[in-house]
């Protein structure tokens, strides 16, 4: 089964393989059309209950996440997935938190590490990852 999104949805980012993640705000509406199979929430508290499969990660806003070796873990799944499956990732705003995490996607799909913010920045949003340790974070991510 390949279930993926449609390559032209709103916050759909394709990575160099193909393979498709929808980046959001949790903050706005959820977009019209097919919902996730898989989400992963990056926000600092617990993620309002959705009814598809979620993993959430302590991530508080404009920072890193808390933990770092279960968000690599985490990623991995997300990057694993995307590859038949609906997955989205989400914080509050969708920029920071989220296009740091698209950006590692992007690393783990085959983009040298210090490529991946500009592409997400192309391919996303102009605004993905808001701060330099967020910038640092992809840049070191494995």
């Amino acid at each position: 089964m390949h279930d993926t999104w449609d390559p032209a949805g709103d916050g759909v980012l394709k990575l160099p393989s193909g393979r498709l993640v929808r980046g959001r705000g949790l903050r706005h509406p959820l977009p019209q059309g097919a919902q996730p199979t898989f989400a992963l929430y990056l926000l600092g508290k617990q993620p309002p209950h959705v009814e598809w499969e979620h993993r959430w990660v302590r991530w508080p806003d404009f920072w890193l996440p808390s933990d770092r070796a279960a968000t690599a873990n985490t990623l991995r799944e997300a990057w694993s997935r995307a590859e038949n499956e609906r997955v989205e990732v989400a914080c509050g705003g969708g920029r920071g938190r989220t296009g740091t995490a698209l950006a590692c996607l992007a690393v783990l799909d085959g983009l040298p590490a210090k490529e991946a913010v500009p592409y997400v920045r192309a391919h996303y949003s102009r605004h993905a990852v808001e701060t330099p340790w967020q910038r640092r974070y992809v840049t070191r991510f494995q």
